[in-house]
């Protein structure tokens, strides 16, 4: 999972002026590249309770959510491809990695994420 996260995730970072336009190739293939991306986000934590859960969080939330879907998501203009995406994410994390928590508390991965929901 580690190296797949490390060497096969990409998703370009292009212009707003650019992907803004969805039929673009290059927006077509960012898009595809999120999704993917996504995917293994949810192949990764469907691993929750058989590898600790610490590395779980490293490789979902530090690698894959804050450093390629999160750049992402904030790439996109508000509206209901930016709700979508982000709902999409959330739907990934397992619940029990919340039961814990005080009320208005997240996990410290989360906390760039949490900030982008609010607004």
């Amino acid at each position: 999972m580690k190296k797949s996260v490390e060497e096969d995730v990409f998703i370009p970072l292009y212009p707003k002026s650019t992907v803004e336009d969805k039929s673009s190739l290059r927006s077509k293939f960012q898009e595809r590249r999120f999704w993917s991306a996504v995917k293994l986000l949810s192949n990764v934590v469907l691993w929750d309770g058989i590898v600790q859960e610490h590395k779980l969080c490293d490789l979902g939330l530090s690698k894959l959510l804050n450093r390629y879907l999160l750049l992402n998501i904030l790439n996109t203009p508000l509206g209901p491809d930016n709700t979508e995406k982000c709902k999409k994410v959330v739907a990934c994390l397992p619940e029990r990695w919340f039961q814990d928590l005080k009320g208005g508390s997240t996990l410290p991965e989360l906390l760039n994420f949490s900030q982008h929901l609010l607004q």
